[in-house]
């Protein structure tokens, strides 16, 4: 009986413990197997045991573990998570939490989730905290948004960066709206007018100034120097003395 208690406290302890992938076996046993599966798991305080917004944590695993935090995204990310309504009644608990986190992980999420009427005071002085802890402030203003924001946080781990970068802008018809906004009172309203019209940019250039003027939201003063700009040279001539 006795071996099976120790050999029961082995596994538990290597289970837990994190290893490097280049250090795993080259057939993994179900000790590493589990190490695997911990790396890849969101872990949760039981502290957030009732939270309504693990019920919204539904596209990643999780489970608890005792940690300082309330949640550890990856291994340089962790959460606390605070209400307003909570921060109001007990504005010393987050002083506390930070107290115990110290210096820990690169990157540190304070998620606040907006439950009260006028949170503009309280958000204020949250924010403050954050400058100064080294903190990066979310907002939710459900249990939703709030499960969310920390799934998405897990689910972006090992992402790189240019997945989430901003790629508005760069399909050719986004390009041609933001060619057509650079007219004088042309919006992106009448851009896309007139490329659903028209359909082609080539169109659009041989159509006449009445013909642009009958398209929804244009004058003819806006047909007028949409068609001058169309048909301005590129290049300016220079005028030589004779």
């Amino acid at each position: 009986m006795s071996n099976k208690r120790e050999g029961t406290n082995s596994q538990n302890s290597f289970s837990s413990k994190q290893i490097k992938p280049d250090e795993c076996p080259e057939n993994p046993g179900p000790s590493t197997k589990k190490i695997n599966v911990r790396i890849n798991t969101l872990l949760v305080s039981p502290k957030q045991k009732g939270n309504p917004l693990l019920k919204f944590i539904i596209n990643i695993p999780w489970e608890y573990s005792d940690i300082v935090p309330d949640y550890v995204m990856g291994k340089t990310t962790c959460a606390l998570f605070l209400s307003v309504r909570y921060h109001q009644l007990n504005p010393d608990y987050i002083h506390d939490r930070l107290k115990l986190l110290g210096n820990a992980y690169n990157l540190r999420v304070l998620l606040v989730q907006v439950d009260v009427a006028d949170p503009h005071h309280a958000l204020k002085h949250l924010t403050r905290i954050c400058i100064l802890a080294d903190l990066t402030l979310m907002l939710a203003w459900s249990a939703e948004d709030a499960g969310k924001i920390i799934e998405t946080y897990k689910i972006y781990e090992n992402k790189p960066p240019d997945i989430i970068m901003d790629r508005s802008g760069t399909a050719p018809y986004q390009k041609l709206i933001n060619a057509f906004t650079t007219v004088r009172s042309v919006n992106k309203t009448d851009a896309t007018t007139l490329l659903s019209t028209f359909g082609t940019l080539k169109d659009i250039a041989n159509a006449s100034t009445d013909t642009l003027a009958l398209c929804p939201g244009f004058s003819f003063l806006k047909a007028e120097r949409l068609h001058k700009v169309l048909h301005e040279p590129f290049l300016k001539v220079e005028k030589t003395g004779k």
